[in-house]
């Protein structure tokens, strides 16, 4: 126990350290190649904090556990939102650029209506049930595609003439991204790995660790990397993060493993994690519309919805 304990700890020292210097990086990426922030955080730092919700995926669905797949997934965009992005914004509001209240955050809002109706098949059709087929996946993969293709022209035709000096030589910032990704991802499975065995030796049921430990486990990369973000006024980093990271899940981590091992079978989930889900989306493109922020005030909007969600997942 006080072996798992001290991992614990260490696990969330790396957690934080990696944070930190896969920011930098990161931003200095960026900074060298003159290209938008935002671009690297819907990409680099987003793909990044996105890999043990890919791995959890990959694994779950090759042992026949497909629900956790999509749960995952839908808990993870759920807290990306609420959660992360209301904690960051206690730190300082989170400016959001015109281009991503008009082109980034819709699609957010397009790929996950998608992802619930694909989801909600008795709605449709009363005598089926809910399931979730390769087909599915594949019309998931291919709207991420989509997504791509306007990462690239974003690439090609934007140029970000505010970004800063460049702070530091591009093969240290790679170093930086690279090291920090690591350290972040080593990182979360400390913490997840130990925080599960010391729950389980204190008699914590196998239903609340996946609830808890497991989805917010998956999601610690993209939370001490926002907040991160947000303390060093990295805000199109942090927003970036999180708005990548929900499409990334979405289109990857529940699209790509689905298409290629195929689909789940009939599925267990409330249509109120569905309805929290988008919800979320909407609520976030709403407060970036109203004055290209999100604000404290918002934040808290945000973590009071994540409160009561939680509250009645577990209790219920």
């Amino acid at each position: 126990m006080l072996l798992h304990i001290i991992l614990l700890v260490v696990g969330f020292v790396i957690l934080i350290k990696g944070a930190d210097v896969f920011v930098d990086g990161a931003s200095a990426v960026a900074s060298n190649f003159k290209v938008s922030k935002m671009l690297i955080g819907l990409t680099i730092v987003s793909f990044g904090t996105s890999a043990p919700e890919f791995a959890v995926s990959v694994k779950s669905l090759l042992s026949g556990t497909g629900d956790i797949v999509l749960g995952n997934v839908i808990g993870s965009n759920i807290l990306n939102i609420l959660l992360i992005l209301g904690v960051s914004s206690l730190f300082h509001s989170l400016n959001v650029k015109n281009s991503t209240v008009k082109k980034e955050l819709p699609i957010t809002m397009l790929i996950t209506t998608l992802f619930a109706v694909l989801l909600s098949d008795h709605l449709f059709d009363p005598s089926i049930s809910n399931t979730f087929t390769r087909s599915d996946g594949i019309v998931l993969l291919l709207f991420f595609l989509v997504f791509i293709y306007y990462l690239i022209t974003m690439m090609r035709n934007k140029i970000d003439d505010d970004n800063d000096d460049i702070s530091m030589p591009l093969l240290k910032a790679v170093l930086f991204t690279v090291g920090g990704i690591v350290a972040i991802v080593a990182g979360s499975n400390f913490v997840v790995d130990s925080a599960s065995y010391i729950a389980e030796a204190l008699g914590v049921s196998e239903r609340m660790i996946s609830l808890t430990i497991i989805a917010l486990g998956t999601s610690l990369p993209e939370l001490v990397t926002s907040v991160s973000a947000t303390r060093k006024g990295e805000y199109d980093i942090a927003i970036g993060n999180v708005v990548g990271s929900n499409i990334f899940n979405i289109g990857i981590v529940v699209g790509t493993p689905i298409a290629i091992f195929g689909g789940i079978g009939t599925i267990a989930f409330g249509y109120i994690d569905l309805i929290v889900m988008v919800v979320s989306a909407i609520l976030l493109f709403m407060f970036a519309f109203n004055d290209y922020k999100i604000t404290k005030k918002e934040g808290i909007v945000f973590l009071l919805l994540f409160v009561i969600y939680y509250s009645y997942v577990i209790l219920g």
